[in-house]
């Protein structure tokens, strides 16, 4: 299987090149050339089969031309070690629960997968492999977890100061060993920008071999459309249409839903759902794509002014803005509107997240413009990783699970950093 560039259909490199370049040199995201389409029977069959199944089958199909059926059974096992069941949580709404790996949210998939993938791929050993990663939460964590003490990869991480939450924020600032945090002076989309520039810096590259964990490799952006396989596998049978809402930030969790979409997953729409970061739902109600700075809110992982993966949506659409536009439904909501929805849905016995929060909103507004679906949000990440914002909310202390609570105790390492380049490039420069 070959990778284009979104920038250049032309530009096509194998899978190595792909995932340890993470990055196209003309700025582009990596794009399979071809999206291979499941048996319907196959599909029919996944209500019987397991997570790991259903991964052997979905990452076979996308995968099998560059690896060995053998690696690609270590690899959805070393990926799927936990689950990701359904909830209902009242009369066709679901809630996908992502937040039962290590770090307690979505990116573990992608994480996991990504170093196996890459420590697999590497063909120079002798050689540190350095991961760049822009986070504004959970990739931090995810990420920094996935890849600690994995021998010969060392991980820097890229956050904007005092913009992450605090228990999220020490799940990647007080681990050592191969994990360096960058405290950034700014935002989200500086931190994105600082990645971006060092992977078309030619003197860094002659350096340093450069890769990134962010939602734009594909190793962390593919394996997600395990998710929407596994979650459709669990609803009840039933004739009615089915719709995924998705809290979104870089747009890489939603783009993974309509790779699995187009691989033959009967999914019939899509919900992109954000807080007042809405640059991604206003061009889907029919204004032009416009990247705006972005604004601090309570469901911070979403705090993204210019998504990453927006050419990549284009892409899986062939350019068709039209055909888009009629398959993902956009809606976004403040902060209000966030904590009124955790305050309504805590007396039928389910906690939100604010992310979560922000994709029942969608899916609520969706399901009332349009009768007739069943419909799945997802829950990104468990609630105690916003624990200021949830119990100021419901005005109760949460009881955090034993593997959140213990990075409470870590001390918190990092290294400040303004927001400018030649300062990020002199740091790593310095790692030579």
């Amino acid at each position: 299987m070959k990778y284009y560039s979104t920038n250049n259909h032309k530009h096509q490199v194998g899978l190595s090149e792909a995932v340890i370049k993470g990055l196209a040199p003309d700025n582009g995201l990596y794009m399979p050339e071809r999206i291979p389409v499941l048996p319907n029977d196959l599909i029919e069959k996944m209500s019987e089969m397991s997570f790991r199944e259903i991964g052997y089958a979905v990452i076979g199909a996308l995968f099998s031309e560059d690896l060995t059926e053998k690696q690609i059974h270590e690899l959805v096992d070393h990926t799927l070690s936990f689950d990701a069941p359904i909830v209902e949580v009242e009369e066709d709404v679901y809630s996908l629960e992502l937040f039962h790996g290590p770090t307690l949210a979505f990116k573990d998939v992608g994480a996991r997968f990504c170093s196996k993938l890459m420590s697999m791929l590497v063909e120079d050993k002798s050689k540190t492999l350095r991961v760049l990663v822009a986070t504004s939460g959970d990739t931090g964590s995810a990420v920094a977890n996935g890849f600690l003490g994995v021998e010969g990869v060392e991980v820097i991480i890229l956050f904007p100061k005092g913009k992450v939450s605090k228990l999220q924020e020490k799940q990647f600032t007080t681990l050592g060993q191969n994990i360096t945090a960058l405290e950034v002076e700014g935002v989200f989309d500086d931190c994105q920008t600082l990645v971006k520039q060092a992977f078309l810096d030619r003197e860094l590259n002659e350096k340093l071999m450069l890769t990134s964990a962010n939602s734009i490799n594909i190793a962390r952006w593919i394996p997600q459309s395990l998710y929407y396989f596994y979650a459709f596998s669990q609803l009840p049978k039933t004739s009615k249409k089915v719709a995924f809402a998705v809290p979104s930030g870089n747009f890489g969790n939603i783009g993974a839903g309509i790779l699995a979409q187009q691989m033959g997953l009967p999914i019939e729409q899509f919900v992109a759902a954000t807080n007042v970061n809405k640059v991604v739902p206003e061009y889907l109600n029919g204004f032009p794509f416009k990247a705006k700075p972005s604004i601090p809110t309570v469901s911070n992982s979403m705090d993204v002014g210019n998504p990453s993966n927006f050419p990549r949506l284009l892409a899986l659409y062939e350019g068709d803005e039209k055909r888009f536009r009629e398959n993902v439904k956009g809606y976004f909501y403040t902060d209000e509107q966030t904590v009124e929805a955790i305050q309504a849905i805590q007396p039928k016995g389910y906690t939100l997240d604010p992310h979560g929060a922000v994709g029942y909103l969608g899916l609520k507004d969706f399901m009332a413009e349009n009768p007739g679906y069943v419909g799945v949000f997802l829950e990104t990440a468990h609630p105690g990783k916003f624990r200021d914002v949830v119990e100021e909310a419901l005005g109760e202390k949460l009881i955090l699970p034993e593997r959140l609570a213990a990075f409470l105790e870590g001390e918190k390492k990092v290294i400040p950093m303004g927001k400018s380049f030649d300062e990020f490039k002199g740091f790593l420069k310095g790692l030579v």
